[in-house]
């Protein structure tokens, strides 16, 4: 009998545990199941969708700068290849002014050395009257002289004329000097060898004598 009971109580006392022991580990065991099966629906890394989106924009603008610089690789390129194109052009004028700049000069000159020729057929000529001869050579130099001062003034070469005027370093070469008689002293009282100017500036100093004052 006291046997009976103790049982009968011991049984009493563990069955009101049945029914939270065995469904605990029932879901212990099913959880565990999941996640060793995947089959845990969890949500994502919350953080894999703004990455993405970053690596795509990043991308995107490495995309954009490199045409960028092919655009600009190609427009360098063409001004290179302009401003060499300008640089032999503008050789090439200068050396063509060099040539080809006293054309004109030239061409003019050669009417001087026409009047020379006949001149100097006219002197060679045979003829009974020397002064005959004489004076075609005279005026053959004569119109020479003047034709070559025309050409000059044409292409901007003056001859100075110094006599008289002050002496100029910049412009006169002092070969002498003379007493000053009627001039200053300092003045130009004579010329040995014509100067010249190519418009205004002085491509040859005139030889000049320079009066001074004499002493007795």
């Amino acid at each position: 009998m006291a046997v009976s009971r103790c049982v009968r109580a011991a049984r009493n006392c563990f069955h009101p545990l049945r029914p939270f022991g065995h469904p605990q580990l029932h879901y212990n065991s099913t959880a565990a199941q999941q996640r060793s099966t995947g089959d845990d629906c969890g949500p994502e890394d919350p953080h894999d969708g703004p990455r993405h989106l970053n690596e795509n924009g990043l991308d995107h603008k490495a995309v954009r700068l490199e045409e960028q610089v092919r655009v600009l690789t190609e427009q360098y390129q063409k001004a290179l290849t302009d401003s060499e194109n300008v640089r032999r052009r503008t050789q090439k004028f200068v050396e063509d002014a060099k040539i080809f700049g006293i054309q004109s000069f030239c061409r003019d000159l050669v009417e001087v050395a026409d009047i020379l020729d006949k001149t100097t057929a006219c002197a060679v000529e045979e003829n009974d009257d020397p002064a005959l001869t004489l004076k075609k050579i005279s005026e053959s130099l004569s119109l020479i002289e003047s034709k070559l001062q025309s050409i000059f003034a044409k292409h901007g070469l003056q001859k100075m004329n110094p006599v008289g005027g002050r002496y100029d370093p910049y412009d006169h070469e002092i070969v002498c000097h003379v007493p000053a008689e009627e001039l200053q002293p300092g003045t130009v009282a004579l010329v040995t060898l014509d100067g010249y100017k190519l418009h205004g500036r002085t491509i040859r100093h005139a030889h000049v004598g320079v009066a001074v004052e004499s002493h007795e």
